[in-house]
């Protein structure tokens, strides 16, 4: 059974940063691309970024590009997000997502993805 649980989120200023982390379990991590998506109250949840089975291949939202990283650590079967210079905008619910299949491919819809971890809230105050 794939879990996955997110951590790191929090309260911060707006230009601030953070770094959410996310832990895989029950899966061969190495084996799925990663996603990391976001929801805000009353709002659909969007894509914000991409990594593929070993890094080689990351995509990300135009709205984060230039502030936001994703990263992994297939050794610790973790995968990564920095965020820097938020905004008040981007407060919301952060979820990583897996999906199965090493490919150079890069993968933005919710439905790519087919397992999901509970969330992490990140509020930026202006």
């Amino acid at each position: 059974q794939v879990q996955l649980v997110e951590s790191g989120g929090g309260s911060v200023q707006a230009g601030g940063s953070l770094r959410l982390s996310c832990a895989a379990s029950g899966l061969t991590f190495s084996g799925y691309g990663m996603g990391w998506f976001r929801q805000a109250p009353g709002k659909e949840r969007e894509f914000v970024s991409f990594i593929n089975w070993n890094g080689g291949t990351t995509y990300y939202a135009d709205s984060v590009k230039g502030r936001f990283t994703t990263s992994r650590d297939n050794a610790k079967n973790t995968v990564y997000l920095q965020m820097s210079s938020l905004k008040p905008e981007e407060t919301a619910v952060y979820y990583c997502a897996a999906r199965l299949g090493r490919s150079i491919a890069y993968y933005s819809r919710v439905a790519d993805f087919g397992s999901w971890g509970q969330g992490t809230q990140v509020t930026v105050s202006s």
